[in-house]
């Protein structure tokens, strides 16, 4: 471990707009967006660092910063600089350009921090992405990497869905894992031989030998015709030049936290009968850092069934099915939310009817209001802002108070 950490730079991509999701990214990066509760997403990337003693992290910043950013400095206490740890958010650069415009693509983000992980003389840099919900030793994938004497490695899971596979970047291996085959969101992407319908695909985790991705990055930004993008551009290059591009091959959970659909569909994973993902690993804890409140409180008997109530909580009697509650939610009686996220400090007042929804922060609904797809009666500020997705999933916007929105 010790060997790994000390050679290592890691890179966690913050990604752009988020636009995809909706009004969860109006006002926050998507690392920063809630999950699972009391967690940020990037939590769990990080959390996969800190285990795997990964402690020298950058992370490039670039739309709507603020939350993730006062989050990072939440984690940076267990980091020590007298140890040569560090957990840093960083701006663009102007490396490429004097504007300092967000990155045109991956590669550019990084290309554009280089100096921030260059000065460290690290012989392996791990680049990853902030808005992944996984667990991972990357332990096993660095040395995998040196095993292999790769220039690049890719981490990479084998999934049937179609959809996946045009959304991500398809590989084609050979019996070696040597990848011999690479297309960035395929419109007909090509299976595993032999496993028809079938897809290996990215991960969005590289594993790089420092000198050959500044040999890579600097080729890249001569480039015009370049989007600087790893999956779009450097990794192709490279498996077309012939460098040493491998596949470590990925079993277990992964989701990408890309869409509202996404979103909503990896937090029901959590309220399971049986979740594929454990929140509750003793030997790989997740960690996050905020506020500290008291324990949830149920003020009578309650119909709680399959969800995950955060702490600062108060419920009155009513039913809770399927559903997360983060900290601070407070449910009013007879109150009805069923497969839903309520993401903290909403108030969800007496007799309302709640299914199958997200609701952002610091919302009040109303008594008796109906929030449902096909079925909303709500009379809340935020009722012109609703989102509905063709999966009849429903969103209800963060409230802000006046001018509260200015400084987000």
């Amino acid at each position: 471990m010790e060997e790994f950490s000390k050679k290592t730079a890691v890179i966690i991509l913050a990604g752009g707009k988020g636009e995809r999701l909706g009004s969860l990214t109006g006002h926050r990066a998507k690392p920063a967006v809630p999950f699972a509760g009391r967690f940020r997403i990037i939590d769990f990337v990080l959390s996969n660092c800190v285990h795997s003693g990964l402690n020298k992290i950058i992370v490039p910043t670039q739309y709507k910063s603020l939350s993730l950013t006062d989050h990072l400095d939440e984690w940076k206490n267990i980091f020590s600089r007298e140890r040569n740890e560090f957990l840093k958010a960083v701006q663009p650069q102007g490396r490429t350009t004097q504007d300092l415009e967000p990155y045109t693509g991956t590669a550019d983000a990084v290309y554009e921090n280089l100096y921030s992980v260059v000065r460290f003389k690290p012989e392996l840099d791990l680049i990853l992405a902030g808005d992944h919900v996984y667990k991972m030793n990357y332990r096993d994938l660095l040395f995998l990497h040196q095993e292999k004497q790769a220039d690049l490695t890719i981490a990479a899971l084998e999934t049937t869905d179609r959809d996946s596979a045009v959304r991500s970047g398809v590989l084609l291996v050979n019996q070696n894992q040597q990848v011999i085959g690479f297309e960035e969101k395929p419109q007909e992407p090509k299976s595993i031989p032999d496993k028809p319908g079938t897809f290996l695909i990215s991960m969005g985790i590289y594993v790089f030998n420092h000198k050959t991705m500044i040999e890579e990055l600097d080729s890249d930004a001569g480039d015009p015709a370049s989007r600087h993008d790893f999956g779009r551009n450097i990794v192709p290059k490279m498996v077309d030049d012939g460098r040493k591009v491998f596949v470590f091959p990925f079993r277990g959970y992964w989701r990408d936290i890309g869409t509202i659909d996404a979103y909503y569909a990896a937090q029901m994973d959590l309220v399971s009968t049986m979740p594929e993902f454990n929140l509750y690993d003793d030997d790989w804890p997740w960690m996050t850092f905020g506020k500290q409140r008291p324990s949830a409180k149920v003020v009578f008997d309650e119909r709680i069934k399959r969800s995950i109530i955060s702490e600062g909580c108060v419920l009155d009697r009513g039913e809770i099915y399927g559903s997360i509650l983060s900290p601070s939610v407070k449910v009013g009686i007879d109150a009805q939310i069923i497969d839903s996220v309520i993401l903290e400090n909403v108030t969800i007042g007496a007799g309302a009817r709640i299914v199958k929804a997200i609701i952002d922060k610091k919302n009040h609904i109303p008594s008796d209001s109906i929030i449902e797809a096909g079925n909303v009666r709500f009379e809340g500020e935020q009722k012109e802002k609703i989102e509905v997705t063709p999966s009849g999933i429903v969103l209800i916007p963060r409230y802000f108070e006046p001018g509260e929105e200015v400084l987000k």
